[in-house]
Parts: structure tokens; C-alpha cells; sequence
């Protein structure tokens, strides 16, 4: 069962990304609105870290500037995600075949 909300650094940790980043991008793409409790605390829901996964693949794998990547997920917000989700997908398998590979390549050596 998934949480509800994840903080800054859980979505941090989880892209490989420093939370400053995470904070400017909230301050790029107003789509971005994490909770806040009193103390200012931020708390991500899955939709949140949906669109960050987005954003992050439009500016840091596709290359495109800050401006690229708001005018694509306001232009072709569905291709964007249908996108990302293959890229996550993709990435996905390739973990699973390095670890089977991993394992082959540990079953294979000689037996002293």
C-alpha cells in the first residue's frame, strides 16, 4: 500500500536529486503544490512526484530548458506522461537484467 504524501527529502532521495532542486522547481512550475504543515514542512503526494518525475525527465534527459519543459507539459501534457512512463518502464527492466545478469555472472564463476 502506497502513502499518501512523501517529504522533500523521501522525493529527493527517490529521483537522485538535491531538495533545493525540488524547491526551485516548485518556484518554475506552479503545477507543483506540495502540502505545507506550520513549520512550512513540504509534503509530496504521488500526483506531485508524477509531475516532478516529468519534469525531471523533460530537463535533465531530454535536455530541454526550464521554458521547453513548461511548454510541453502545458502543449502535450499526455504525451509527456505516456513518455516518461515508458522511459520508467524501460529503466525498470534494465535494473532487472543487470541484476540477472549480476547473478549469472556470480553462478558462473568456478567453484574452488
Amino acid at each position: 500500500m502506497e502513502r499518501l504524501y512523501y517529504s522533500i527529502t523521501e522525493v529527493a532521495e527517490q529521483l537522485n536529486v538535491n531538495a533545493s532542486l525540488l524547491r526551485f522547481w516548485e518556484k518554475e512550475f506552479p503545477q507543483i503544490k506540495p502540502r505545507k504543515n506550520g513549520k512550512g514542512t513540504r509534503f509530496y503526494t504521488q500526483d506531485d512526484i508524477l509531475l516532478i518525475k516529468q519534469i525531471y525527465h523533460l530537463v535533465r534527459e531530454q535536455n530541454l530548458t526550464l521554458e521547453g519543459a513548461r511548454h510541453r507539459l502545458k502543449n502535450d501534457k499526455d504525451n509527456v506522461a505516456k513518455t516518461q512512463e515508458v522511459v520508467e518502464r524501460l529503466k525498470k527492466i534494465r535494473r532487472e537484467l543487470l541484476n540477472i545478469r549480476k547473478q549469472l555472472v556470480a553462478s558462473a564463476k568456478p567453484q574452488e
